[in-house]
């Protein structure tokens, strides 16, 4: 939809790179085959461009985008200088540790955090929420436009506040949070 070109895919057991780009929609869901990948790339006749990688390599490609998507911990200290990606998107829960934070922040590689990347879920579960107290069933097309609505917006209150206060995009988050909290005591009347 956005023009990206994705190079390389992995599941638990490693992963298949083309700088070409990848056929996305020829590797079975996760939902449909977890070990898809693996698959994928057993089948695969290897060309000159195209190769199985590690999910260690994987991390460590020369690419725009790198989205860790599965499991935590897996940007470390120990990795954090072979990180050759421009900006780090955490599609996972904590997939970058505290030390390699540092590490790439002097880097000048940019971490989308996980609090922003991968809040869709919870966000979708919240809209669950309130069609349940309302009795109210949305279609997806509403789902998706509030989903992208409310995601635009965290966004932009995280962008204004990087560039306001020349701060990560972690820092960002975390600070925009606690503001948001403060906000919600101070109009309910609520004090720690």
């Amino acid at each position: 939809e956005w023009g990206a070109t994705i190079v390389a895919v992995s599941d638990v057991n490693g992963g298949v790179y083309d700088p070409d780009g990848i056929d996305v929609s020829a590797i079975p869901s996760h939902d449909e085959e977890p070990e898809a990948v693996t698959r994928f790339a057993t089948e695969l006749d290897e060309g000159d461009d195209v190769s199985r990688i590690s999910n260690d390599d994987l991390l460590e490609l020369d690419v725009d985008v790198l989205v860790p998507a599965a499991v935590g911990n897996v940007i470390t200290a120990d990795n954090a200088d072979a990180i050759a990606a421009d900006i780090v998107v955490e599609g996972a829960n904590g997939p970058t540790t505290f030390a390699a934070d540092t590490i790439l922040e002097e880097r000048g590689v940019h971490v989308i955090p996980d609090i922003l990347a991968n809040a869709g879920g919870v966000t979708v579960s919240y809209f669950e929420w309130l069609q349940d107290i309302n009795r109210r069933q949305w279609s997806l097309e509403r789902v998706n436009e509030e989903l992208e609505a409310e995601m635009k917006t965290a966004w932009n209150a995280l962008k204004n506040h990087v560039e306001r206060r020349d701060v990560t995009w972690r820092d960002a988050a975390y600070a925009v949070a606690l503001d948001r909290i403060g906000d919600s005591h101070e109009m309910r009347g609520l004090w720690p």
